[in-house]
């Protein structure tokens, strides 16, 4: 089944300004993000850069990568992501998923996953993605979110807090393991249209999660398990030569 992969794009960034024009290796970051997700092979999604900036656009359609200009004053990514599929025309039905525009070594099949599985889940209005912490740090830490799931793997609830909370052996981590939220999601194009409409959910604002206000309107959000953690994102100068290095390192391999 098809479906449609949106990067949403932002010129602004605090830490890392101009971050999707960033260059990896001759091609702006951005770039290698779609690059990476046109990878799939079972699915072949349509890829689309969200961009904020005529010049994030003339960089993506200079190396191939379809690209829509969306309003530069949007509130959050959703609103951005709306936008973009009444730009492209997307029907209710149809799938989305919303990739980052700083994460140029997210898995291909992750992405495909996401989208199969909200595919597949009727019940569900997003999707996303979890795996399982192995760090008493990294589950203590509000840095890393967390997911509870249901017995349909349906998202509970999503909590910066360490959950489900060990009573009995605080430091140590609970048994099954907890899961650490993957910032990848899949909409229904219908509910992406609806979502920034809702009112914000108190839980949203306190824990700043955006994803409290579909569950806290009785929407629910389907997880896929995975067995990999994600490919880190760029936010700083730091991670930005990371991913240079390591661009470089395969380059040099092949």
């Amino acid at each position: 089944m098809s479906f449609t992969v949106l990067i949403p794009a932002r010129l602004a960034s605090t830490r890392l300004p101009n971050k999707p024009l960033a260059d990896i290796a001759g091609v702006p970051m951005v770039v290698r993000v779609a690059q990476r997700v046109l990878s799939i092979q079972a699915t072949k999604p349509r890829v689309v850069v969200a961009a904020d900036s005529a010049e994030i656009v003339a960089a993506c359609q200079a190396h191939g990568v379809d690209a829509v200009l969306t309003r530069a004053d949007h509130p959050s990514g959703s609103d951005r992501l709306a936008e973009a599929c009444a730009l492209l025309s997307l029907a209710d039905n149809e799938v989305v998923v919303n990739v980052q525009g700083d994460e140029p070594l997210i898995d291909p099949a992750l992405v495909s996953a996401v989208a199969t599985l909200l595919q597949k889940t009727p019940l569900a209005q997003m999707s996303t993605a979890a795996h399982a912490i192995d760090s008493v740090a990294d589950f203590h830490n509000p840095n890393v979110v967390k997911v509870v799931l249901d017995a349909h793997n349906m998202g509970l609830y999503f909590s910066r807090a360490p959950i489900a909370y060990p009573r009995d052996t605080p430091d140590h981590l609970p048994h099954p393991a907890p899961l650490r939220h993957i910032g990848i999601y899949g909409y229904r194009v219908g509910f992406l249209r609806q979502f920034p409409l809702l009112a914000q959910a108190p839980l949203e604002v306190t824990e700043s999660l955006e994803q409290l206000r579909a569950l806290w309107h009785g929407y629910r959000i389907a997880v896929h398990i995975t067995d990999q953690a994600p490919g880190a994102g760029v936010d700083t100068p730091e991670d930005l030569a990371r991913v240079r290095q390591h661009f470089a390192t395969v380059a040099s391999l092949t």
